[in-house]
């Protein structure tokens, strides 16, 4: 979920067809050897040819995630409920792993839409890009990391990290923005009051922290549950919760896809909406259930721990509005985080019709 600084972010930048000629001729010899049951095998057949048709006849969308996570349950539910197929797409999820990576996969023409925080697309706009990136749905509200300490602590408070050395993210990535935006609203200073670490790759500041590097790290999930399973760290505090409601990751495509793909991108926002309905309508035991073929690597029972974590920290919207005031404070993060010189205008970078429809029809 993180990515490089700003300004310099992009100057570092891809089904089974049904064989129906053999079927139709498989059909045929049937009909000619089996006489008083050809109806019956005629009909079994033709219904088989149909759903091929049917299946042809899906709509292919490359989805580039920045991170294949937890956190992002409603659009796991939505493949594995098979929401997509339903809305007529034929889903095929690549994982960035970096917002870097699945923006330059977007702008290259590699993946249809990306998934990841909305500051990807400030800063791409904010390039003078031309084929900029427009955000069509919300997912998440809260931030899905935490921070995870070497003991226990029963009365955490932000004043502990000060004199601290905390593994943080990258600059300019919403994971460290939000941590720092944090620190500000608790008067911390993240530059003077304590040392975060910011030189370690994503996904591999757990192995640090293990490792006996830092005092505090700030973690998303799995990586904050295992580190308690091993007895090496301790969640202490959730910076979702900590931070309030922000936009923290979002879905959004091209200017030149959105213009010639609208139908495309209306069905795709009808199936996260049905996968954000059913995450607010199912506990966290049956959301586990479902989602689980998309994490074999995880058991069940820490699946629910997970789950659990961001079901009560109220993490998925109930709809995939974008709203203006959600863009606002954003921007507020990001010019704190002296990433964003100018604002950039939120009717051109968000465009809510396609979530505004799917919740009229949910």
């Amino acid at each position: 979920m993180e990515m490089d600084t700003g300004r310099t972010f992009f100057g570092d930048m891809h089904i089974i067809q049904k064989k129906y000629l053999e079927l139709a001729m498989k059909r045929k010899r049937i009909v000619n050897g089996l006489g008083g049951c050809i109806l019956a095998v005629v009909l079994i057949l033709t219904s088989c040819t149909a759903c091929g048709k049917k299946d042809s006849a899906l709509t292919k969308v490359t989805l580039n995630e920045v991170a294949h996570s937890i956190f992002y349950a409603p659009q796991y539910v939505a493949i594995e409920e098979g929401y997509f197929k339903e809305e007529g797409i034929d889903l095929e999820l690549v994982t960035g792993f970096g917002a870097d990576k699945t923006m330059s996969a977007l702008i290259a023409g590699e993946a249809d839409i990306g998934f990841m925080g909305a500051e990807s697309s400030v800063y791409l706009y904010a390039e003078d890009a031309s084929n900029y990136a427009v955000n069509f749905a919300q997912l998440t509200q809260r931030a899905g990391n935490f921070l995870v300490a070497r003991e226990p602590i029963d009365e955490f408070s932000w004043e502990m990290l000060k004199g601290k050395n905390v593994l943080g993210g990258r600059r300019g990535g919403m994971p460290e923005m939000v941590f720092e935006y944090i620190l500000q609203k608790n008067n911390i200073d993240p530059v003077s009051d304590l040392t975060i670490d910011q030189s370690i790759d994503f996904g591999s500041t757990a192995a640090a922290f293990s490792g006996g590097q830092g005092d505090f790290t700030v973690e998303f999930e799995p990586s904050a549950t295992a580190l308690e399973k091993a007895g090496e760290g301790y969640v202490v505090a959730s910076l979702g919760v900590d931070s309030g409601y922000v936009p923290y990751t979002s879905y959004c495509t091209t200017k030149g896809y959105l213009k010639d793909n609208e139908s495309t991108i209306q069905s795709f926002t009808n199936a996260l909406q049905k996968g954000m309905g059913y995450v607010n309508s199912h506990t966290p035991e049956e959301i586990a259930k479902v989602i689980a073929p998309q994490f074999e690597e995880t058991d069940y029972d820490t699946l629910v721990t997970i789950v659990t974590r961001y079901y009560e920290q109220d993490t998925w919207k109930e709809n995939l509005i974008f709203e203006e005031s959600s863009f606002d404070l954003l921007q507020n993060i990001l010019t704190g985080a002296g990433e964003l010189e100018n604002r950039v205008p939120y009717e051109e970078l968000v465009d809510n019709r396609f979530a505004e429809a799917a919740a009229d029809t949910k």
